[in-house]
């Protein structure tokens, strides 16, 4: 499937808006093909130039209900830091995931979320849980699996889970105090 900025459907339209089913394992080569163009799209929208030549916006996670696909696809790469400010890079083509805890801690990004689907700006906070677990089965490592994540990951994770429910990040943000800081609160 070709995903680049004109494929991707965009608020307000509707269909970002419904429900993703749970697929059936093992994939069918339909689901294991879309997944892996969800993938790529991710990969190559960070490369300037494949950016450039097939018009594709910078992301970090792209869900399949942002191509028109009800289903509980996504794929995420990320590039983050630990507790001890170590590199990490994380990858992953998930199928089913769903978020089995998270912490009352709260996080967020101080430059506020963006997302492939949604062109209109909406600034202010996006209050996130600061540490998720997630399970899933991950098509890259061919088996199931459970993340536990903290900071950038977590929230990326959050934010790619919700389009599964039709949820879109600027839902979270609190219309008469958008910007309000939130006391013991990640601040990423």
């Amino acid at each position: 499937m070709l995903i680049n900025n004109e494929t991707i459907i965009k608020d307000p339209n509707p269909i970002i808006r419904e429900k993703s089913e749970p697929v059936s394992l093992p994939l069918s080569a339909e689901d294991e093909k879309l997944l892996r163009d969800l993938f790529q799209y991710v990969k190559d929208s960070t490369d300037e130039e494949k950016a450039k030549e097939f018009d594709l916006r910078p992301a970090v996670g792209i869900s399949a209900i942002q191509v028109g696909v009800k289903k509980q696809l996504t794929a995420v790469i990320v590039d983050d830091r630990d507790k001890n400010d170590a590199p990490e890079h994380y990858e992953f083509m998930l199928v089913n995931p769903k978020i089995v805890s998270s912490s009352v801690q709260k996080a967020y990004l101080s430059s506020g979320e963006g997302c492939l689907s949604v062109v209109q700006d909406h600034e202010g906070y996006v209050v996130r849980s600061a540490r998720v677990t997630v399970k899933a089965f991950d098509l890259l490592q061919n088996k199931n699996i459970t993340i536990r994540a903290r900071g950038y990951l977590a929230i990326v994770l959050q934010h790619e889970l919700d389009h599964f429910k039709g949820t879109l990040f600027y839902d979270y943000i609190d219309p008469k105090h958008p910007n309000k800081e939130v006391p013991g609160a990640l601040v990423i």
